[in-house]
Order: C-alpha cells, then structure tokens, then sequence
C-alpha cells in the first residue's frame, strides 16, 4: 500500500514501503522531498529509540516548523527507522 504526506496540498513523501512505529509511518529517505526540508536545532529523546533530530517544513514561502523528525543513529531496538523520516503538525498522512 502506498502512503503519502501532504502538507498544504502538496505531497513531500511518497512510498509502498513505510515502516509504523508508534502510529506513524517513518518515510525511507529517497522517497521524501528533502529539497522542502530545512535542519532544525531541536532534538528529543526516546528511551528505546534514542535520539530524534528534526526538520522544519519551508515549501512555497510557507514554512510548518519542527514537523519532521527522524533518528540518524537509532538504539537497536529501533534499527528498522535508521535512514526514515517521519512526519506530524498538521502533515496529513494518507493512503494514496
């Protein structure tokens, strides 16, 4: 099945080979826009996932800060997201 995120009408990520953790799909890296993505400075901390960086949405002069999170080097319980980029603040995931 193939997953989209949308974000003011327009698709930034496309893919049949998405991986849910928690209730979100984590994106694999070739099949996400990053042209739209901007490094945030803001990181959290998970217990078993380890350490999330994240990425601010810029597409069309408007910009959906923090609204993509993904972890660069995940703890071993969570290997399956290394590479993946999920997404949240008003990013629609949808089936396409």
């Amino acid at each position: 099945m193939a997953v989209e995120a949308l974000w003011n009408d327009q698709v930034i990520a496309h893919s049949d080979e998405t991986v849910i953790v928690e209730g979100n799909h984590y994106f694999p890296r070739a099949d996400v826009d990053t042209s739209v993505l901007e490094k945030s400075a803001t990181t959290s901390e998970c217990p078993w996932k380890g350490t999330a960086y994240y990425y601010t949405i810029d597409l069309d002069g408007e910009r959906n800060q923090d609204a993509a999170w993904y972890y660069p080097d995940p703890k071993p319980a969570a290997e399956q997201i290394r590479d993946r980029i999920a997404f949240w603040h008003g990013v629609e995931i949808v089936e396409a």
